[in-house]
This record gives structure tokens, C-alpha cells and sequence, in this order.
């Protein structure tokens, strides 16, 4: 399924034919990799992303007794660009994922406490794999999609606390690959990058239209268009009035992606086993 470009279409032309605030195709398919607990792949021009999340039991945190939680971990294949072979992608591994730990970082983003199953004693942790295959711009906003996508297509098994006489507890895990647990990823941002070039500035950039950018703004935006937070990155300034208008920008395209990628991915889980799969090796 693709999902439509956004169209904002004001008279400003970039070189693909683009308006400022419009989306190249999306391409999204889950349950791409078997052997995981949710998967999906994203295309976005000539980005590329392949996001795997696994379902393991572990200890909740101390701080945080009745919720399970997020792990992140991203690998910058040397075959997406070659500035990533040796270590070079390590640096931009750890931007992405401490990103991916600061949206996640709130409340209402993922309902954590539907990952626990005994409170201080046992919980889900979910170890989200992200791998870039390609590189063609715009990365947090395709991972971002990815992360969202992938977690949509989760099922978690159900498991029951059973207690004996002594005390002792065990944990039985249901024999129904039906019976399991969907998380609710209603309230989960997609980050919407804004790029300023010149006095303009642009969303889904390109490349060659990062490398014209001094400066960006990364906004993590909800389907209903609240801000839940912002990261500002490249080396030129912006002034407060851009920022403003980046932000409302952000909100507004952020409130059409969220719409289009999920009636992509209720429209994709309605057609079950009929659907064509591509793979990720497709």
C-alpha cells in the first residue's frame, strides 16, 4: 500500500516537483520477517527502513514496578551509504535511538502498563530493531513511521500468573497464536522534520536539499497535532518566528501522515492472509 503525498501544494516548486510541505510516496508493509513479534518496512523516495520488534520477558524497572518497557537499537548497515562502513554509523545509531527514547519517554505515548504482568516481579519488554537498508533522506521521519507501524503489527502472547498453595508463582503462556495482546499505538508520534532552506523551509527533504540546510527542526507530533517534544539539529540558527511557523507546519502535516498511515494499516490487516506479500527482500 502506498500512502498519498501530503498535499499542501502552495505555489513554491522544489526540484522533484514538490511543494514545501509535500511527502514523496510512502510505502508501507508489516509482518515482513517471520521471526519476530511485529515487523515492518518503510520506503520513502530512496530511504529505506526495516524496523523488527521482540516480545521477551523481563524484571520492571524499580523506579517503574507495573510497566513493562521499550528497548531501541539501531544498526546503520554499511551497504545504505558508505559513509557508514568501520564505525561510521555508530554516532548516528545513538542520535536515532536516543530520539526514539525521548518520544517514547511519556505516558500517553504507549500504555506500558498492559506489558506487565506481575508487578516487581515480571514484565514484557519489547526490543524495537531498527536497520536502515538505505539512505536517502529524511531518516527520522521514515523510522519514525517504521517504529509506529511495526508496533501496530505487535502481538504480544497472553500469559497467566499462576499461585500455588506455598506461594510460589508460575507463568503459563496461552497456546492460541489468536490469544494475544495489541498495543494501542493511537497515541505513538511520527517525527516530522522541517529543513530551512533559505528563508523557507520544507518537510521530507531530500539528500541534496539536507545538504543545502544549515539548520532543522525534529517535531514529534501526535495524530490529534500536539507537540510532545522537538530537538533542533545542523549548525545554523533559527529565529523564534521560524520556529513558530515550523512548529504549526509540523502539526499540520503530521495530523495528514498519521491520518493516511493508518487507514494504510487498518486497510492492510483487513485484507489478512488475501494480501500480497513483498517482503524485505522484495
Amino acid at each position: 500500500p502506498v500512502i498519498p503525498a501530503t498535499s499542501e501544494a502552495e505555489e513554491d516548486l522544489r526540484v522533484d516537483g514538490r511543494g514545501c510541505e509535500d511527502y514523496r510516496c510512502v510505502e508501507v508493509e508489516t509482518d515482513v520477517v517471520s521471526n519476530t513479534s511485529g515487523s515492518a518496512r518503510v520506503k520513502l523516495g530512496h530511504t529505506d527502513i526495516l524496523v523488527g520488534v521482540k516480545a521477551e520477558m523481563g524484571t520492571p524497572k524499580l523506579e517503574k514496578p507495573n510497566e513493562g518497557y521499550l528497548e531501541f537499537f539501531v544498526d546503520c548497515s554499511a551497504s545504505a551509504t558508505p559513509e557508514f562502513e568501520g564505525r561510521g554509523g555508530d554516532d548516528l545509531g545513538t542520535e536515532i535511538a536516543n530520539t526514539l527514547y525521548r518520544i517514547f519517554n511519556n505516558k500517553s505515548s504507549v500504555d506500558l502498563k498492559t506489558l506487565c504482568i506481575s508487578p516487581r516481579e515480571h514484565c514484557w519488554v519489547l526490543y524495537v530493531d531498527v536497520l536502515l537498508l538505505e539512505c536517502g533522506g529524511n531518516l527520522f521521519d521514515a523510522i519514525s513511521i517504521a517504529v509506529k507501524a511495526a508496533l501496530f503489527n505487535t502481538r504480544i502472547p497472553r500469559v497467566r500468573v499462576l499461585e500455588d498453595e506455598e506461594g510460589s508463582k508460575d507463568i503459563e503462556l496461552s497456546d492460541d497464536p489468536y490469544d494475544c495482546i495489541r498495543l494501542s499505538v493511537e497515541n505513538v508520534p511520527c517525527i516530522v522534520t522541517l529543513c530551512k532552506i533559505g528563508c523557507r523551509h520544507v518537510v521530507d527533504a531530500t539528500l541534496q536539499e539536507e545538504a543545502c540546510s544549515l539548520a532543522s527542526l525534529l517535531v514529534s507530533v501526535t495524530s490529534k497535532g500536539v507537540v510532545t517534544c522537538m530537538r533542533k539539529v545542523g549548525k545554523g540558527s533559527l529565529d523564534p518566528e521560524s520556529i513558530f511557523e515550523m512548529m504549526e507546519t509540523g502539526k499540520r502535516v503530521g495530523k495528514v501522515l498519521h491520518a493516511s498511515l493508518q487507514s494504510v494499516l487498518h486497510k492492510e490487516e483487513s485484507l489478512g492472509p488475501k494480501r500480497q506479500k513483498v517482503g524485505f527482500l522484495g
